[in-house]
C-alpha cells in the first residue's frame, strides 16, 4: 500500500481489524479515534463503490483479517439519523443498483441477476451500538445505502426512503466494502457519522468538521468492542 495506508503491515499481526475510508480526512479522523493501534489497518481507498471495492480487495490479499469495516460520513436520513448523529448499518444495500422501467425503478433482485443487500455482522453492530448509547453518543441504526450519485432532490430523498424501508443513511462506498468482503468470507460493518440530511442538497448547511469529529469519537469504541 502506499501513504493512504496506516503504515502497519507486520506479518505477525494476523487477525487485524481493517477499516476502509472514501478520503484521508475520513482515515486520519479514525486513526485518532484509535489512538494509531496496530490492532487495525485504515486504509483511504477512494471515493465510490468500484474505489472501495478494488482497494477493499487489494488490502485482503494483502494481509491476515478477521473484520472489515467501512467507516467515513454520510447523509442522514430526516426523522431517522440527526446531523452530528452515528449510524450503524443493519445492512448494506446498493440502493440504485437496477433499471429504470416504465413501471419506475426495479432492483438488481427484482430483475433476477444477483442481490442488493448484503448482511452485517450483527452481533458487532449491536455491541457497537450499546457503546454509543453508553458513551452518550447521539446514535441510529437501520440500512445504510450505498449510492452512486450523492441524493440532491426531496424526491429522490423520499423515493429511496421507500424503496428501503427505515433507511438510516446514504453513502457511496459500503456495498464495494462489503462485496470485497464477502469475497473473501469475511464478516462486514459500516459506521457512518452524519454531515447533512439526504435531500435538497444544500452545502452551506454541511456539517463536515462535526461530522469527522463524531466518527473519532466513534472510532474510540472501536477499541472496545471489535
Amino acid at each position: 500500500m502506499n501513504s493512504s495506508t496506516s503504515g502497519v503491515h507486520s506479518a505477525g499481526q494476523d487477525g487485524r481489524v481493517l477499516i476502509i475510508t472514501a478520503v484521508d480526512a475520513e482515515r486520519e479522523a479514525v486513526l485518532r479515534g484509535l489512538g494509531r493501534s496496530a490492532r487495525f489497518e485504515v486504509i483511504a481507498a477512494g471515493v465510490g463503490p468500484a474505489a472501495a471495492a478494488a482497494g477493499t480487495a487489494a488490502a485482503l490479499a494483502a494481509g491476515n483479517y478477521r473484520l472489515v469495516v467501512s467507516a467515513g460520513i454520510g447523509g442522514g436520513f430526516p426523522g431517522r439519523a440527526a446531523v452530528g448523529s452515528i449510524v450503524a448499518a443493519t445492512a448494506i444495500v446498493a440502493a440504485d443498483l437496477g433499471a429504470e422501467t416504465p413501471e419506475g425503478f426495479r432492483s438488481v433482485d427484482e430483475l433476477g441477476f444477483g442481490s442488493s443487500r448484503l448482511a452485517v455482522d450483527s452481533a458487532r453492530t449491536a455491541r457497537f451500538a450499546e457503546a454509543l448509547a453508553a458513551a452518550g453518543l447521539p446514535g441510529a441504526s437501520g440500512p445504510v445505502l450505498t449510492v452512486s450519485t450523492v441524493t440532491g432532490s426531496a424526491a429522490t430523498a423520499e423515493a429511496l426512503a421507500v424503496r428501503v424501508p427505515g433507511a438510516a443513511a446514504e453513502a457511496m462506498e459500503g456495498f464495494g466494502v462489503a462485496t470485497a468482503a464477502a469475497q473473501y468470507g469475511l464478516p462486514v460493518m459500516e459506521v457512518r457519522a452524519i454531515s447533512n440530511a439526504v435531500g435538497p442538497r444544500d452545502r452551506a448547511a454541511w456539517r463536515i468538521p462535526e461530522a469527522l469529529k463524531a466518527l473519532e469519537a466513534a472510532s474510540t469504541l472501536f477499541l472496545e468492542v471489535l
